[in-house]
């Protein structure tokens, strides 16, 4: 992480002087995962090269199905009334899938268009990237690691007057995640309700930032109970990324089908959504929704799968299972049917 660190700030570098010295290559790739830095990076090339969005100058196309040939007749087009004009390209899928045609009119575009790519993977195989590699400028803004984050933050936090200190700083890492476009909105929060205050601690962030990762591991199993498969595996594995125990996932899930059962038996002997509130300890507001999730599976369902979750749980502590595999399989059988 490091290395990767180390490129990237050289690269940062890179492009600030080009757009200090209005020294421009006439193609750019910003990819990764950090999705903040991409559209940073994007929105800063953007209003260096063409001022803004809405200059007749500028060009955006976007998706995975775009036209390339219409794309090379735009960047044929001469500017009106100006030496540049800028093509803004995001999220192709031209460098994880290829694209000859683009790829060869890159080593020799009209001098006076400007190609701005912004995506989130690439394949380093494809003849596009080694063309915008060779004759233009690429740039990786992959996730930071926690070292990087915490100086950020406590930059941003410095610049408005106020301090943190280390220990808050990974409290704040630890409750919101590591996603810097999450960091930076609940520390827009967070700073307004500090307003008054000099210093920013542990207390303000736990009263005013949201538990990102706790908000994803319920996402996950709502993604499960509606039988949304895809995201609910997607989600399962960002949250393995980012560390979490699968033993606390399975824990979660086995939760919430124990809640449906519960409240599917008190829903069908007529009770009212507030006694069965108050017999499940849940919101009055979450009750409608459980009764509704509950309606997708007869109680037979709903006691197999809690089963599961403890035959499970029971092979992965003997050592039959392994415990990622094992909550795969809850989520795959859970969500079968859709």
């Amino acid at each position: 992480m490091a290395a990767k660190t180390s490129d990237f700030s050289v690269k940062q570098r890179q492009i600030n002087e080009d757009i200090k010295n209005a020294t421009f290559k006439q193609c750019y790739l910003i990819y990764g995962e950090e999705a903040y830095l991409r559209n940073q990076n994007r929105d800063k090339l953007v209003k260096a090269l063409s001022g803004d969005m809405a200059s007749m100058n500028f060009s955006r196309y976007e998706g995975n199905d775009l036209n390339p040939g219409e794309i090379i007749d735009m960047a044929e087009t001469m500017p009106f009334l100006s030496d540049k004009r800028v093509i803004l390209i995001e999220n192709s899928g031209f460098f994880k899938n290829g694209c000859p045609e683009l790829a060869d009119y890159l080593k020799a575009p009209a001098e006076t268009t400007f190609f701005i790519f912004a995506e989130k993977e690439v394949d380093k195989r494809k003849d596009i990237y080694k063309t915008v590699s060779k004759n233009g400028f690429e740039m990786c803004c992959d996730e930071q690691d926690e070292g990087i984050l915490k100086t950020w933050i406590a930059g941003k936090v410095k610049s408005e007057g106020k301090s943190i200190s280390p220990r808050a700083l990974a409290f704040m890492i630890d409750r919101v995640g590591t996603d810097m476009s999450n960091i930076s909105t609940e520390l827009e929060k967070l700073i307004c309700y500090c307003m008054d205050k000099s210093e920013i601690t542990e207390e303000d962030i736990e009263a005013v930032c949201a538990n990102w990762l706790t908000n994803r591991i319920f996402a996950m199993t709502d993604a499960i109970v509606e039988k949304n498969q895809k995201r609910a595996i997607d989600l399962y594995y960002d949250l393995l990324a980012l560390k979490e125990p699968p033993a606390k996932i399975l824990a979660l899930i086995t939760r919430q089908f124990n809640l449906m059962l519960q409240v599917k038996e008190m829903s069908d002997n007529r009770r009212d959504n507030g006694s069965i509130a108050s017999a499940v300890k849940l919101a009055p507001f979450l009750v409608g929704k459980y009764i509704n999730w509950a309606k997708g599976y007869s109680r037979e369902e709903l006691v197999e799968t809690l089963e599961l979750c403890a035959g499970n749980d029971e092979a992965v502590k003997t050592g039959k299972l392994d415990y990622v595999i094992s909550v795969e399989m809850v989520i795959i059988k859970c969500t079968a049917g859709k």
